[in-house]
């Protein structure tokens, strides 16, 4: 049995997703993003109290390109991933950690705008600084996803994969923050990957940690 251990709404959510698309059995047991994750217990399984961690035949994991990495080797090397004689193998690669360089500013976001208690912790050039980095990975994919290559939907030239479903994630949860208005081939494909019943069964059922739909940048002084 593999148990994912998730908070909604945060990393974990991309690993969900990508158990979902694969044929295995798992359970996923659910955290609230708080201070329950500092517990002796859960940093047995990530040390640094981050979600997410996944079990595994008797072994534990964390960080999720490695997660990402490991569960397409196994279970699904040439659809969700791509294996080491494919052509696509560095560009699943790139793109399935791309989405980490996503994250960490979404994740300085969503401090700035949801985990700060206080309006005086809060700085509108951090925020404004921040999300224009994310623009810049919308670029990006903007880059890719525009290059007219034949049967380009997804990020990578031979179909959907663990790439679209990490950068996927990523995307989800920059929305709060940035949205997609400039990057239209992003929207078509945001739009495309997240009809899939995957991606569906991986959303919070109202558990989720941002209480708004979008945050704007605070207006600097």
């Amino acid at each position: 049995m593999i148990t994912l251990h998730h908070c909604p709404q945060t990393r974990s959510m991309r690993t969900l997703w990508l158990l979902n698309e694969l044929d295995v059995e798992f359970q996923v047991r659910v955290y609230a993003f708080d201070r329950s994750l500092r517990d002796p217990a859960y940093l047995s399984l990530s040390p640094a109290g981050r979600v997410p961690a996944l079990e595994i035949d008797g072994e534990r994991m964390f960080e999720t390109g490695a997660i990402t990495e490991y569960l397409c080797e196994r279970f699904s090397p040439d659809r969700m991933g791509r294996s080491v004689t494919s052509m696509d193998r560095m560009a699943w690669l790139v793109w399935v950690h791309f989405a980490e360089t996503i994250s960490q500013h979404t994740a300085a976001l969503t401090q700035q705008h949801v985990a700060l208690r206080e309006d005086s912790m809060r700085s509108p050039i951090v925020m404004k600084l921040e999300a224009a980095r994310v623009a810049k990975c919308y670029d990006a994919l903007e880059a890719r996803l525009s290059t007219p290559v034949e049967n380009r939907d997804y990020l990578l030239t031979s179909g959907f994969s663990a790439a679209d479903i990490s950068c996927g994630q990523a995307v989800y949860m920059s929305r709060f923050f940035v949205t997609l208005d400039n990057h239209p081939a992003v929207a078509e494909w945001y739009e495309r990957i997240t009809e899939r019943q995957s991606f569906k069964d991986a959303l919070p059922m109202g558990d989720g940690i941002y209480e708004k739909d979008f945050y704007e940048p605070w207006p600097l002084d």
